[in-house]
């Protein structure tokens, strides 16, 4: 079934990516059949040529930048945030059913705007039958 966006209705019609099987193509462009049955029992058929679309801006030929390499990519992703996988950690949240207990980490959520990263669990149980916790940075003290 083919799909349509406003945006480009007026340029003709857009294929989803599982109708590609059934594309014959040539040089020049692309054509999809779709097989229709008349009610008159003649068989008939769609025919969709696509071209593809024109760059809608000009190029610009004053600037000219290059993309980073994925090397340039890969160095320049920020470091980790709190302690690895594994680490012992020390709850320093006084609220919490394990204060001064000692646990550890099971995930680091690496979002900078999560308010709790740290998953710890725990080998005790709450009250609630639970073993793990979100805790914050700063709630947590990393141990040797």
């Amino acid at each position: 079934m083919a799909t349509s966006n406003m945006a480009s209705a007026a340029y003709g019609i857009l294929l989803p990516s599982s109708l590609a099987s059934n594309t014959r193509s040539s040089s020049a462009k692309n054509v999809v059949v779709f097989p229709l049955k008349h009610e008159d029992g003649r068989l008939r058929r769609l025919v969709v040529c696509a071209a593809e679309e024109a760059d809608p801006s000009p190029p610009n030929t004053t600037t000219t930048t290059t993309a980073p390499s994925e090397a340039e990519a890969k160095a320049a992703k920020p470091p980790p945030i709190g302690p690895k996988r594994g680490t012992k950690v020390k709850i320093l949240r006084k609220e919490s059913y394990w204060y001064n207990s000692i646990g550890s980490v099971v995930a680091v959520d690496q979002d900078p705007k999560s308010r709790y990263p740290v998953v710890v669990r725990f080998n005790k149980v709450n009250y609630a039958n639970v073993s793990t916790n979100n805790y914050a940075l700063d709630e947590i003290q990393e141990i040797e």
